[in-house]
């Protein structure tokens, strides 16, 4: 994926990330599409539950439910607005669909995904500033926040350093009001759940620091690399 759609908030259940993110790991990232052409992805039963471990039955449901409610779902994130009549104005907020049209076959055990056409060159034909990582490295994640969390340092994983402004940081896990009012909100329910679940599931050894302006949290550092002992729980 691009950097920019890393940042982004998803705004998707862990089922829907799984259905969305097993479809994007199908497309061909380096091809350019030509104009016009608009893929289409299917994803069936059998693949879900063989990729996340689930029985048939979960699988089932998971892609009824995601056919349910992937068209509804958006994407957040910020384009940068410079300045007008020579002022700076603030970033503009961009909501963006995953995909046009959600189709599924009942009693057939797929969904089909037909992707949101300004959203391809965030996920086709990107030759710089992306993120990759192998699908089977979060296929034993049960939180979002954990996905997410492997995402952000995935786009730094060759330095093995991540940092992000506090307001960025929240955009992307996509913290509430009420949770950013108090960072000790986002430190308890996202930050730590997140490490542990990353550190026993995928192997990773991580390390974290607020970084302070003043009293309050400006932004948050990473410090990762892969455990010599691999993953410790499956």
């Amino acid at each position: 994926m691009s950097n920019a759609l890393t940042r982004a908030g998803h705004g998707l259940t862990l089922a829907e990330k799984r259905i969305v993110m097993c479809a994007v790991s199908k497309l061909d990232s380096r091809r350019v599409l030509p104009p016009g052409e608009v893929p289409t992805t299917r994803i069936t039963a059998a693949e879900y539950a063989e990729t996340f471990g689930v029985d048939p039955n979960t699988a089932y449901e998971a892609l009824q439910d995601g056919a349910k409610h992937l068209y509804q779902r958006s994407i957040q994130f910020y384009e940068p607005a410079f300045k007008r009549n020579g002022k700076p104005i603030e970033p503009t907020l961009v909501t963006m669909r995953w995909v046009g049209q959600v189709h599924y076959q009942k009693k057939e055990g797929w969904v089909e995904l037909y992707w949101w056409p300004k959203l391809l060159p965030s996920l086709t034909g990107i030759k710089k500033q992306f993120t990759t990582y192998q699908l089977q490295q979060a296929s034993a994640l049960r939180s979002v926040y954990s996905w997410k969390l492997l995402e952000l340092l995935m786009r730094f994983k060759d330095s093995g350093h991540a940092q992000y402004t506090i307001e960025d940081f929240c955009a992307s896990m996509e913290a509430t009001e009420k949770q950013r009012s108090d960072f000790n909100n986002i430190r308890r329910r996202m930050i730590e759940p997140a490490i542990k679940e990353l550190q026993e599931k995928d192997g990773w050894l991580i390390q974290w620091m607020p970084i302070k302006a003043g009293r309050k949290v400006a932004a948050v550092r990473f410090d990762f690399m892969r455990s010599p002992q691999g993953r410790l729980d499956v």
